[in-house]
C-alpha cells in the first residue's frame, strides 16, 4: 500500500500537510483544487455515452505513485509563499448600494492570489519530474491547459479591479435583483472582458453581455441565453441580470446618492469593517421576510415559532486577539421566543467530559426545556394539521404513560453525540444526556422496551449498572447499551462502548479536559457555550481517502494526534445566536449549513405558514357562505367574495351585495366572480352555480401566488370539507365536481 511503507516523521509530514490545507481551505482551496483536479475531473466526465466514468485519482496514484509526496511539498509551498490580501477596515462600495439592499458580500481582490499560486505551481512542475509527467500525460493532460488558462485570465481581469468585490441583492419591487460592484483600476477592461468572454465561449453565444455608457443609453433587454449584463464606467464596473436594475444603479451613481450607509442595515454592515475584516456577508432576513410574505395574518406558524422577529444574519471573517476568527451572528428584534428559544443560554457541558479525546467528531446542544419544546412543536404542527398528534393519547393511555411527564420533562436539555467510526459494517457511536430523575428514566425506558417485546440484559461492572437490548434491523441484530452514571444516562453502540465513556469520565482523560480542546476554542469568548461542534480534520480526511487509497488513510490516520482540532462554538443570547471559530474549513461549512438548511426551513416556515393562513380563510368563507344563506335565503349562497364584503362606501350599511360577513383583506369589491383577490400569499376566488340571481352552490379555491409562497392549492364547497391538491398554483378556478375530486384534508 502506498502508506504502509512510509516512515513515522513522512507520516507526520502528510498530517501537517493537510492541516495546514483545512486551516486556509477559505484562501486557497479553489486554487489548489482547479491546478490539481478540475482538469481531470473534466476530462472523466467527457467519457463517450455508455462509458462509465473511472475513479481518475486512484488511477493516477498507481501509475504515478510519487503523486501525494509532490502534492505535500506543493501544498506547503502554497502555505509559505502566498500573500493574502490584507483586512479591510471600510469600504468604499458600501455607500454606493441602494436602500433597499437586503443581500450583502464583500470579498477582497484574490487575483494576485491566484498569480502566486500559479506561479508557485509552475516552478514546482518544472522542478518535479512526476508532478509535469502527470500534468502533461496523466489525465489532467486534456483539460488542464485550459483550467490553467483560465486561471490565467482571471488573475489578469483582477489586474483592473480594486481591492474589493461586493454582490448584493436589492429588493424593490416584487422580485429581487441581483447587483455586482467594484471599482475600476485602470482602462481597458471593456475590451479585455469582451476577449476572455469570446475565447471561452468558443461557437456558443456568449452568455454575458459588455456595456459601455453609451450602449446602456440604447440597450434591449436580454435575448433567451444572455446572463449577467455588464455595465463599464470609467470608475465602476457594475454587474446586473437585467436591464432596469443596471440603468437606476447608473443613475444613482451619477446623481452622487449615499442612501445606505444611514439605515439599520447599512449602519449594522459598517460596524462589521471595524477592526477590519477580509470576507463579509449579510442579509437583513426581517425585510426579506416583509418582502417574501406582505399581509399581517399570513404569518401564525412564522409568529409561534419566533423566527418571525428574526432581524440581521451577519458572517465576517476577521482578527480577534492578533488570531483569524469567524463570526456568525443571527439576530433577533425581540427577545428570542418559541422555537427560537430552543436554545439556551452558555452554560457547562458536562456530557463532554463522557467523551473520548480520540473521537473524530462531537456535537453537544443545551435546550431551555424539552418538555416545553414538545408543547411548542404541537402548537406548531397543528396550525397546518389540526390532528397531527392525535394518536398520541391514545398511545400513551395504552402504556400508562405520559410522553410529556415521563420522559421529556425527566430530560435535562443537554446532549451530546460523539462518534467514533464510520465503518460502514459497525459504525461506533454514543450519545450522552443530563437526566433530572435517573430512577423515573429508567422505569419508562424498561415500560417501553417491554412494550416492544425487548429482552434487557442486565449487569453490573465497577458499581455501574449496565443495560444491553438486542435490536432487530435489516442488516442483523443491532445491540444499543446504556448506563446511568452521576447524572447523565449515556448510550452507545455496545456496553463497551458505554463502558469506555465512564471510564473517560472517571479518569479525566476526556475530551471536555484535554488541552488540545480546550486551546482550541475561539479566543475573546467563554469556554461554556449553548452548542459545540468539535472535529478531528486529519480522521476526517482519513475517512474521505478510505475509498480512494486504504493505505494513505491508515497512515494520516496514525498522526491524528498531532492535528490541530476544528471546533465551531454557539452562544445562545437573550436577542442574538453567535457562531464563532478558530477553524476557517469547518466554519465555512456551517455557512454552508446555514445557507443550505437555516434558510430554506424559514422559506418552508414561510410556506408553511400561508398554506395554515389559507386553510383558515378557506374556512372563513365557508361560516360566511351560510351566515349569508341563512341571512339571505332568496339569494342562497353569495356568488363572489366582494358580495361576502362591505360596501366601501357605506361600512356599516349591510345588504345582499354588501353582506359585510368578511373583512376587507380578503373581501374587498374588486374580488368578483372573474377575478382573484390575494392575501397572505395566496389568491381566493368565489364562483357559484346560480339560477335567476339565486345561487345553490358554490366553490372556493385558494392557490397560491407563486411557487415561493405555497405548495398546495385549496378549495371547498356547500359541503364544508376543504381539500386540498399538490403542484403548481392553478391558473383558473375549479368547478364543484373537479373540487369534490381532491382528498380532504386531514
Amino acid at each position: 500500500m502506498l502508506g504502509g511503507s512510509r516512515s513515522g516523521a513522512k507520516r507526520m509530514g502528510y498530517a501537517q500537510t493537510l492541516q495546514q490545507i483545512q486551516r486556509h481551505f477559505i484562501k486557497c482551496a479553489a486554487v489548489i483544487a482547479a491546478i490539481f483536479f478540475v482538469g481531470s475531473t473534466c476530462n472523466a466526465q467527457n467519457k463517450p455515452a455508455g462509458e462509465k466514468p473511472q475513479a481518475v485519482f486512484p488511477l493516477d496514484l498507481n501509475k504515478y505513485p510519487g503523486l501525494l509526496e509532490e502534492f505535500s511539498r506543493l501544498a506547503e509551498k502554497l502555505q509559505h509563499n502566498i500573500q493574502f490580501p490584507a483586512a479591510r477596515g471600510e469600504s468604499r462600495l458600501l455607500p454606493l448600494l441602494p436602500e433597499s439592499t437586503v443581500f450583502y458580500a464583500a470579498l477582497p481582490n484574490y487575483g494576485d492570489v491566484t498569480n502566486q499560486a500559479l506561479k508557485v505551481f509552475r516552478q514546482e512542475r518544472q522542478e518535479s519530474v512526476e508532478l509535469r509527467d502527470w500534468w502533461d500525460h496523466g489525465e489532467p493532460a486534456t483539460a488542464g491547459p485550459k483550467v490553467e488558462d483560465f486561471l490565467e485570465k482571471f488573475s489578469q481581469l483582477h489586474e483592473y479591479l480594486g481591492e474589493e468585490i461586493v454582490m448584493s441583492v436589492v429588493w424593490e419591487g416584487k422580485e429581487p435583483n441581483l447587483l455586482i460592484v467594484a471599482q475600476v483600476r485602470k482602462p481597458g477592461l471593456k475590451k479585455f472582458l469582451q476577449q476572455m468572454v469570446e475565447q471561452f465561449s468558443g461557437k456558443t453565444k456568449p452568455s454575458l453581455r459588455v456595456l459601455d455608457l453609451e450602449e446602456l443609453a440604447t440597450a434591449k433587454e436580454k435575448t433567451p441565453g444572455e446572463g449577467l449584463m455588464v455595465l463599464i464606467r470609467p470608475d465602476y464596473v457594475v454587474g446586473a441580470v437585467d436591464l432596469a436594475t443596471l440603468r437606476s444603479f447608473n443613475a444613482r451613481l451619477n446623481g452622487g446618492s449615499r442612501e445606505f450607509v444611514p439605515t439599520p442595515f447599512g449602519q449594522r454592515i459598517s460596524q462589521e469593517y471595524q477592526g477590519g475584516v477580509t470576507v463579509l456577508a449579510a442579509a437583513d432576513l426581517h425585510k426579506i421576510l416583509k418582502q417574501a410574505s406582505p399581509g399581517a395574518n399570513q404569518n401564525a406558524a412564522l409568529l409561534h415559532s419566533g423566527f418571525a422577529d428574526v432581524k440581521y444574519l451577519v458572517w465576517a471573517h476577521k482578527n480577534v486577539a492578533g488570531q483569524p476568527v469567524s463570526q456568525m451572528e443571527l439576530s433577533f428584534n425581540a427577545p428570542r421566543h418559541g422555537a427560537a428559544s430552543w436554545l439556551a443560554k452558555p452554560g457547562p457541558m458536562g456530557s463532554l467530559d463522557f467523551v473520548s479525546d480520540k473521537t473524530m467528531m462531537a456535537g453537544t446542544v443545551v435546550l431551555t426545556n424539552p418538555a416545553g419544546i414538545f408543547e411548542d412543536v404541537k402548537e406548531l404542527a397543528t396550525l397546518s394539521n389540526s390532528n397531527a398528534f392525535a394518536m398520541l393519547p391514545g398511545f400513551e393511555k395504552a402504556l400508562n404513560l405520559s410522553l410529556k411527564d415521563d420522559l421529556l420533562s425527566l430530560l435535562g436539555g443537554e446532549l451530546t453525540v460523539e462518534l467514533d467510526s464510520l465503518t460502514p459494517t459497525q459504525p461506533v457511536w454514543k450519545a450522552i444526556l443530563r437526566v433530572n430523575d435517573a430512577g423515573h428514566l429508567q422505569q419508562t425506558l424498561s415500560t417501553l422496551m417491554t412494550a416492544a417485546h425487548f429482552e434487557l440484559e442486565n449487569g453490573d461492572v465497577g458499581g455501574v449498572a449496565y443495560q444491553t437490548v438486542q435490536i432487530p434491523s435489516q442488516k442483523g441484530v443491532m445491540e444499543i447499551g446504556y448506563a446511568f452514571v452521576d447524572g447523565y444516562l449515556v448510550v452507545g453502540t455496545s456496553r463497551n462502548a458505554v463502558a469506555e465513556a465512564v471510564a473517560s469520565h472517571r479518569s479525566g482523560g476526556s475530551l471536555g479536559k484535554s488541552k488540545k480542546f480546550l486551546t482550541s476554542l475561539p479566543p475573546g469568548y467563554p469556554p461554556e457555550a449553548s452548542a459545540l461542534l468539535y472535529e478531528d480534520p486529519i480522521a476526517m480526511a482519513a475517512l474521505r481517502f478510505q475509498q480512494l487509497v486504504p493505505g494513505f488513510a491508515e497512515s494520516i490516520s496514525q498522526a491524528s494526534k498531532e492535528a490541530k482540532p476544528a471546533v465551531v462554538c454557539v452562544y445562545g443570547e437573550e436577542m442574538a445566536i453567535r457562531e464563532v471559530s478558530r477553524s476557517s474549513a469547518l466554519d465555512a461549512g456551517a455557512v454552508l449549513i446555514v445557507a443550505a438548511i437555516a434558510i430554506p426551513n424559514l422559506l418552508r416556515s414561510r410556506i408553511a405558514a400561508n398554506e395554515a393562513s389559507a386553510v383558515g380563510s378557506v374556512r372563513t368563507v365557508n361560516t360566511a357562505q351560510y351566515t349569508y344563506s341563512g341571512t339571505y335565503p332568496q339569494r342562497g349562497f353569495a356568488p363572489n367574495l366582494a358580495t361576502l364584503g362591505s360596501d366601501p362606501r357605506k361600512p356599516t350599511a349591510y345588504s345582499p351585495e354588501h353582506a359585510g360577513l368578511l373583512d376587507q383583506s380578503l373581501a374587498n369589491e374588486s374580488c368578483i366572480a372573474d377575478a382573484w383577490c390575494t392575501k397572505s400569499g395566496y389568491r381566493f376566488r368565489v364562483t357559484a352555480i346560480c339560477k335567476q340571481r339565486t345561487c345553490q352552490e358554490y366553490v372556493v379555491v385558494a392557490t397560491p401566488a407563486d411557487s415561493n409562497t405555497g405548495t398546495r392549492s385549496f378549495c371547498s364547497t356547500s359541503d364544508g370539507v376543504i381539500r386540498y391538491k399538490a403542484g403548481s398554483p392553478l391558473t383558473s378556478p375549479l368547478s364543484v365536481s373537479e373540487c369534490k375530486a381532491w382528498p380532504a384534508l386531514q
